[in-house]
């Protein structure tokens, strides 16, 4: 057994003083953790640059990746890292739009010609003024995550051309008031289902249809149990990838370098995968035998956006917003 002597006694009381002394001397070395929690699933494009980022960083952060919802409930990431109960989060631009009205206006229907055209307005000026609003709101987005534009996919055979070929059709989306406005922007007749439970509803017919970017139809297999997809192109689909801004704010401008580049180059990447997945999908879903084509999307835009200049969803729009929005449309 070894004995502590005086002399050994003295000299770890004196580096308990010090340690004591200079705060956070112990933990000098550590690297800070960033839990981020998505829906995503494994299997899903994001989640492969969800893991990029992580490794990309590795050397500077101990980000810690947890997918399916598996951390929060699906809803609650802009809370949890308000509250300072998670560092990072994939954020539904809706979720934001409940606590910002003036983000409402990215959640409307044919606002963004393109996954490019999204991109091209949150680098703008028109987006630094959505981006700071969420800053305000303790929220520094990283970067909007496009996962596809969302086409409708229905059960029925009925040939759909313009928007009021949609009346009485049941389309499932998801649920809270953005959401189900959209559903009505384009004609529908819209109810809220937990995503988990669309495959069965389209199979016993509880619902006639859902909307979803072609890859999320791949992925939930909802092509097994419809007849046709009916691509309007209603709505870029993207979330924004945040992280708290004081946690942001305290780190050092390398550290952020660091994050934000990793951040780009992995949200690149996955975008122009999401973009040739989408086309490869069309004769995938046709090969089904599902039958796949192009409705009046102009008859379904003029329609659309003559909704949500009507609704209460526009009254917190900026003025000249949508205007510059569609200025940088190419």
């Amino acid at each position: 057994m070894t004995h502590l002597t005086r002399r050994t006694a003295l000299a770890t009381a004196l580096v308990a003083a010090t340690t004591l002394a200079i705060p956070g001397m112990a933990f000098a070395q550590d690297k800070p953790t960033l839990r981020l929690s998505s829906v995503v699933s494994e299997n899903d494009i994001r989640a492969e640059a969800f893991a990029e980022i992580a490794k990309a960083v590795s050397d500077t952060f101990d980000m810690q990746v947890f997918n399916g919802a598996t951390l929060v409930k699906q809803g609650t990431e802009m809370t949890s890292i308000q509250r300072g109960n998670l560092e990072m989060g994939l954020v539904a631009p809706q979720s934001i739009a409940e606590q910002i009205p003036e983000w409402s206006i990215v959640t409307s229907a044919y606002l963004f010609s393109d996954a490019a055209h999204l991109k091209a307005t949150f680098e703008s000026d028109v987006g630094k003024q959505l981006l700071d609003k969420a800053e305000a709101a303790g929220l520094h987005v990283l970067a909007p995550v496009y996962f596809g534009t969302r086409q409708v996919n229905l059960a029925p055979e009925k040939e759909i051309m313009k928007p009021e070929d949609l009346n009485g059709i049941t389309l499932r989306m998801p649920g809270g008031d953005a959401w189900q406005f959209l559903g009505e922007a384009i004609g529908a007749n819209p109810t809220p289902l937990a995503y988990a439970e669309v495959y069965t509803a389209l199979q016993t017919g509880a619902i006639d249809g859902q909307d979803n970017p072609l890859p999320n139809d791949y992925n939930m297999k909802f092509y097994e149990v419809t007849k046709q997809i009916v691509l309007t192109g209603h709505l870029v689909g993207f979330d924004v990838l945040a992280i708290s801004s004081k946690l942001w704010n305290s780190f050092t401008p390398e550290q952020q370098e660091k994050l934000q580049s990793a951040v780009d180059a992995a949200i690149a990447k996955s975008t122009q995968r999401h973009l040739d997945r989408e086309a490869e999908l069309v004769q995938f879903f046709k090969d089904e035998g599902l039958k796949v084509y192009e409705p009046d999307r102009i008859a379904f835009r003029d329609y659309a956006q003559k909704k949500y200049l009507e609704s209460d969803f526009a009254k917190s729009w900026p003025d000249g917003m949508i205007e510059a929005i569609n200025a940088l449309s190419k």
